[in-house]
Formats: structure tokens, sequence, C-alpha cells
């Protein structure tokens, strides 16, 4: 895999992981499951598991004022096979600092969040 594809990745894969950050994103079902793979598994930071229908339950309500940005830093990615990407970042989020990591795959439909997890920093 040649270095520019490489970076064309692992952007796609940031460009994805942004916008389901964004709380206007979130707000529309049909948009979030646009990003999530059919198979989405995440560890919460709160310790929970979700999969597709449990993070729709709680994030398609269509109360976008109610939601704050998250902050984002430190964000890094890794091509780890063909169309599997690997980010990680801190996130900030109503006083909670979380250390993120994601797997994003491509498919038919374009690159899709199969995994996430979060672990508060503390």
């Amino acid at each position: 895999m040649a270095d520019d594809e490489r970076e064309q990745a692992v952007q796609a894969a940031v460009d994805g992981e942004m916008r389901l950050l964004d709380p206007e994103v979130r707000a529309v079902r049909a948009r979030v499951l646009e990003l999530l793979d059919p198979e989405f598994i995440e560890f919460g930071a709160s310790g929970r598991r979700w999969d597709v229908e449990s993070v729709l339950a709680v994030t398609s309500g269509g109360s976008v004022s109610a939601e704050t940005p998250v902050k984002v830093t430190d964000m890094s990615g890794a091509v780890l096979a063909p169309g599997v990407v690997h980010l990680t970042y801190f996130a900030d989020h109503q006083g909670r600092r979380t250390w993120r990591s994601s797997l994003w795959r491509l498919t038919e439909t374009g690159w899709r969040m199969y995994f996430h997890q979060g672990t508060v920093t503390g």
C-alpha cells in the first residue's frame, strides 16, 4: 500500500470519527447509521457495552442543543491492513477526559466504525 493510500485511508477514518462526534450528525439516525458498521461494538468509558441500536437510542433523539461539542486532541491513525484503520485520541467532554480508540473498516458503502473504546484518564 502506497503512502498516499495510507494517508487517504487514515484521513477517511478521521473524517468519519469527527462526524460521529458532531452533535448535529448524532441527532440524525440515518447519518449515524452511515458511519457505524452493522457489527459495531463499543466498550464505553462507563464500562457499558454498546451496539448500533443502543447507540442510536441515546444519540438520535433529536436534541442537538443539549449536547456540548467534544474537544479532540492528539488524534493519530495507522493502517493495520488494507481497509482497516486504527485511530487513537483524547476527548474532553463536559469535564471528563477519555483516551479513545477506534477501528474503522472499508465496506462497500464506505468507511464505517467497527469498534470503539473509551477509557477515563483521571
